[in-house]
């Protein structure tokens, strides 16, 4: 077994690393930039332009269940991409996901509408859903491991939280881009042929993000398992063999940061301005206020998971999400504009506690042999049961005559299952056998 000197040796450079964990964090703001801009393309263009016949009630269930769509195919992506990451390398399989998901995203903005092709169009957006889904799968857990993988142990928190910028900056384009279009075009011809533009944007950023990822090299620990014949041949399989209890505990420790999104940034849009009386631009600048100051305090979050180890800050973002749920959904009621920017901040900054330290939580929990397919799979299966949120928290709010603490219900257990989850993640980290070269970080930062 290596010891933490000689790991730290073999570290690679600081200014590489760097500029790798910048790159994957431009994979994955393409990524949360397609999944933003579906998701508040569906909160209100979804059902009249695509399921017309089924009405409002209906076609508004419709378009959360077509985010749903794209979640539940995720599990299938990141068993391929997995086995591709762990087997063919990191790189070469991010360059398929992003590639993947930039052109599919960018086909929905060709797509016809219900009233020039029937139900041809819907078709077609549930299969390009099923597209992004597939590539969904496998890009998140390659993005954390680009980043991880090219870092020192020491640091390896700090380079997890990177990528995870990414949500912020995708939240903060596409809301860009549609306060924008609300502002210069009027409300007619946004639902004419205004609501395109946003998916053919992500065309020219695709070719950014392959270029940027074709720039990089594989990272020293993939290549150290090819040198030293260590592949896995079926790592999907030696995952849930070896790790069903890591595997369980990572699904729960990344429900609250995937789903809080879920439930923000798509139901509480289309709540806010059906029921609480918001105005779609409001409800947009709240939620830019809230992702530019995620830009800050996500690698502030990375710094502090290197001092106190990842799972503790997810602990302390899933118990103060808990702690404040219901207050702030209360307060929000009284529908004025401070409140709502005041909700969306501090809504925000707890659950992105979780997230910023996601990725490190997960990476100290799996070996690098079969770390991608480990990763890729446990997010995508929370991102799964995330995909459902808005269309579960819209049946309780219709099941309570939307009740103001029904949204609170939903959060509230996200909160309490990513608490225990990662509660449990600590104490099995502390407890991993330290191998195949690895020092566990939670060690090193207990030994500073």
């Amino acid at each position: 077994m290596s010891s933490p000197t000689s790991a730290l040796a073999s570290a690679p450079d600081r200014s590489p690393t760097r500029r790798v964990a910048w790159a994957s964090m431009v994979g994955t703001s393409l990524e949360s930039f397609d999944f933003y801009l579906f998701a508040y393309f569906s909160a209100f263009f979804v059902g009249p332009l695509f399921f017309e016949p089924l009405g409002a009630v209906g076609g508004t269930a419709l378009s959360f269940l077509t985010i749903a769509v794209a979640f539940v195919v995720r599990p299938v992506g990141a068993l391929i991409f997995g086995y591709l990451g762990d087997r063919l390398g990191r790189r070469t399989t991010l360059l398929w996901t992003v590639g993947i998901m930039g052109v599919a995203t960018g086909l929905i903005g060709l797509l016809p509408t219900y009233a020039q092709a029937g139900w041809i169009g819907a078709v077609l957006l549930v299969a390009l859903r099923i597209a992004q889904g597939l590539s969904l799968g496998g890009e998140w857990g390659g993005s954390i491991l680009i980043a991880t993988e090219h870092s020192s142990p020491l640091k390896r928190a700090f380079y997890a939280a990177i990528p995870q910028l990414g949500s912020p900056v995708g939240s903060i384009l596409s809301a860009a881009v549609f306060i924008v279009l609300t502002f210069v075009l009027p409300a007619d011809e946004l639902a004419a042929w205004g609501w395109r533009i946003p998916f053919l944007l992500a065309l020219p950023l695709l070719l950014v993000s392959l270029y940027l990822r074709w720039s990089i090299s594989e990272t020293p620990v993939f290549e150290g398992l090819v040198a030293e014949g260590r592949r896995d041949r079926t790592p999907v399989l030696s995952m849930l063999r070896q790790r069903p209890g890591a595997l369980a505990i990572a699904i729960g420790a990344a429900l609250l940061g995937i789903g809080s999104y879920s439930l923000m940034n798509t139901y509480t849009i289309n709540y806010g301005t059906s029921e609480l009386g918001f105005s779609y631009q409001d409800l947009l600048v709240a939620t830019t206020v809230g992702g530019l100051l995620q830009l800050v305090t996500i690698p502030l979050f990375g710094v502090w998971a290197t001092r106190v180890g990842s799972s503790r800050v997810v602990v302390a973002g899933a118990l103060g999400t808990l702690l404040i749920t219901f207050p702030l959904y209360y307060l929000l009621q009284f529908s004025t504009f401070p409140i709502l920017v005041a909700t969306m901040i501090v809504g925000g900054i707890l659950p992105t506690m979780s997230w910023a330290a996601l990725g490190g939580l997960m990476n100290d929990l799996f070996p690098d042999r079969f770390r991608y397919s480990a990763l890729s799979f446990a997010y995508a299966l929370a991102a799964t049961i995330s995909g459902f949120v808005p269309y579960l928290t819209l049946s309780l709010g219709q099941a309570t005559g939307f009740a103001w603490w029904h949204p609170g219900v939903i959060l509230a257990s996200m909160s309490a299952v990513t608490l225990i989850a990662s509660l449990a993640a600590g104490a099995m980290i502390a407890r991993r056998p330290v191998g195949d070269g690895e020092v566990a970080p939670e060690v090193l930062v207990s030994a500073r």
